[in-house]
């Protein structure tokens, strides 16, 4: 969506954008003195533009899914993978409206300004549509309150867009890309992605078993070395350009080369754009085939590239000194220099929670934890966590506080929120500030004395779901639409559930003997994980708008 890929500029139209146009040009350049057999002719320069494209391809389904079962990717790493394979889903739109044109006569010039013509005409008529039809047509079919019918229009906006494509002379796939990149930007993309999601997992099962035919056994016993060196290259090309490109961007080297790594296999789209340029005749179908085999194997070894990464990056960060649990190290000075980063004060179980949700959100933050141990075991899991104490004021210039959009303070001790809270409304009167409260008491004290946002959590401290309604309105008083949150929250229950192996009935009953109960007419959502806003202020204070919590318990949270 436009709202990910802002939030993630620097990695996607930075290091990503970098990364494609560089590997491409690479690729193009080495692919064209590759001694091919005799039964393969030589390539042109059409099917050279096509190949260093296809093959700066990443496969997004092998790298993202990888990452997520890792829980890697609000990780620096995972996420400078993720905006590495956002610019190339982007990528795909010119490439696959390009190969088409390339096949005609003519400079590759005069065929790029034509694909650029026929692109800009697919992507106007497309937002046109979204814009002024797309939300009123889902918001009618919402209303209906049908899955079926809901579903049904998603599947007719994927078809139509591709129908649209390929009528303009444009390659079905694009259009079926851009109806994803559409829909992502309308108010129901929750719920699509929630509809999609028993398929999404069958599909993806489908296309690891086709990228397993793509394999030609006999072709790899007929030329192992053509096949090996071309396998090699691609992951030696891709991982040596990304790794040096993503040091460049401030990354670390234990970072940068995981990076590198992690996205050196080629993408399912070249199948798509081999594939189209072999119907064209723009390559070769034996050429196609040892290609379509290649990268199919580089796929195949993401698997032992990823946990080869992660051995190196192990040694690496245990060969660091303590300057990269510091403010010192390049990922702190980096969300540093940047605007309207969080700070988050404790990593405990509450402030784990809340920068999930943050990552959720895509909202830039650094956690500061007093506990040497705490500190050090999330800073080697890649996460931007570092040792420091936020009530000294020179811990707080270090990591540069006073530019910070909000804090937020998780700590349990009473004592210590109160001298951390009083050291930043003393240094940063205009700082908004987010606090744990150990009871009603201790929340209106810091809501009156000292201006800052408090919740009492009610349910038992080991108890992960407490923080969901305080994570919730941390999210909507940094702007998030109270809609989202709630997907969000209710999103995060799903996984912590999953986690712990409790399916509804079981939570139903766990919150039971804590006196709680599950909403009623929220069509089986968690109480816990609800966050409804209302618009009315908490007494005794005009700047502070109450917000309840789906436990019931209220969280005032500061204009």
């Amino acid at each position: 969506s436009v709202e990910r890929l802002l939030s993630m500029k620097r990695d996607v139209f930075g290091l990503g954008l970098g990364q494609f146009v560089l590997t491409a040009l690479v690729f193009a350049f080495t692919m064209g003195k590759v001694p091919l057999p005799v039964t393969m002719p030589p390539l042109g320069n059409n099917a050279l533009v096509v190949l260093g494209g296809g093959l700066a391809l990443s496969s997004s389904a092998f790298v993202l899914q990888l990452l997520k079962d890792k829980d890697q990717l609000k990780t620096r790493f995972g996420k400078a993978s993720f905006g590495v394979l956002l610019f190339q889903d982007l990528a795909v739109v010119p490439l696959l409206v390009v190969t088409p044109i390339l096949a005609g006569k003519g400079s590759v010039a005069k065929a790029v300004t034509n694909a650029v013509i026929k692109a800009a005409m697919a992507l106007g008529s497309i937002a046109f549509a979204g814009r002024f039809f797309l939300n009123p047509l889902f918001r009618t079919v919402a209303q209906a309150k049908s899955q079926e019918a809901f579903l049904g229009m998603v599947l007719l906006t994927v078809l139509s867009m591709s129908f649209l494509t390929e009528g303009l002379g444009l390659s079905n796939t694009l259009g079926a890309f851009l109806a994803g990149v559409l829909v992502s930007e309308t108010k129901y993309k929750y719920q699509v992605e929630a509809d999609i999601a028993p398929f999404r997992g069958i599909l993806l099962g489908l296309f690891f078993v086709t990228v397993g035919f793509e394999i030609d056994v006999k072709l790899i016993a007929a030329c192992p070395k053509l096949v090996a060196s071309i396998v090699l290259g691609i992951i030696g090309i891709k991982s040596a350009v990304t790794t040096a490109l993503s040091m460049g961007f401030g990354l670390s080297f234990a970072n940068a080369q995981q990076v590198g790594l992690m996205t050196s296999q080629g993408g399912e789209f070249a199948f798509v754009a081999f594939g189209l340029a072999k119907s064209l005749g723009i390559l070769n179908p034996d050429f196609t085939k040892l290609m379509l085999t290649s990268v199919s194997l580089t796929m195949a070894l993401t698997p032992f590239l990823a946990s080869l990464s992660e051995k190196v990056a192990s040694k690496l960060e245990e060969k660091s000194d303590f300057s990269h649990y510091l403010s010192d190290d390049r990922e702190a000075i980096e969300i540093k220099q940047s605007d309207g980063f969080v700070v988050v004060a404790g990593y405990g179980i509450v402030g784990k929670v809340v920068c999930d949700l943050l990552d959720e959100k895509f909202i830039k933050y650094v956690g500061l934890e007093v506990d040497p141990d705490k500190a050090i075991q999330a800073r080697n899991k890649g996460l931007p966590v570092f040792y420091g104490d936020i009530s000294r004021p020179e811990v707080c210039e270090a990591f540069n506080i006073g530019k910070a959009k909000a804090a937020i303070i998780t700590i349990s001790e009473p004592k210590e929120t109160n001298h951390a809270v009083t050291n930043l409304r003393r240094l940063y009167p205009d700082l908004k500030i987010f606090a744990r409260a150990k009871d009603a008491k201790h929340q209106e004290r810091l809501q009156r004395t000292l201006n800052v946002a408090a919740m009492v959590p009610i349910l038992p401290k080991e108890n992960i779901l407490l923080t969901l309604p305080f994570g919730g309105a941390v999210l909507k008083s940094l702007g998030a639409p109270a809609e989202e949150v709630n997907c969000i929250l209710e999103k995060k229950r799903k996984e912590v559930m999953s986690s712990k192996g409790i399916d509804e009935d079981e939570e139903a009953a766990e919150l039971a003997q804590l006196g709680k109960t599950k909403s009623e007419g929220t069509e089986g959502s968690s109480m816990v994980a609800q966050v409804v806003f209302l618009g009315s202020k908490s007494e005794g204070d005009p700047n502070v708008e109450k917000v309840i919590d789906g436990s019931g318990s209220s969280i005032s949270v500061a204009q």
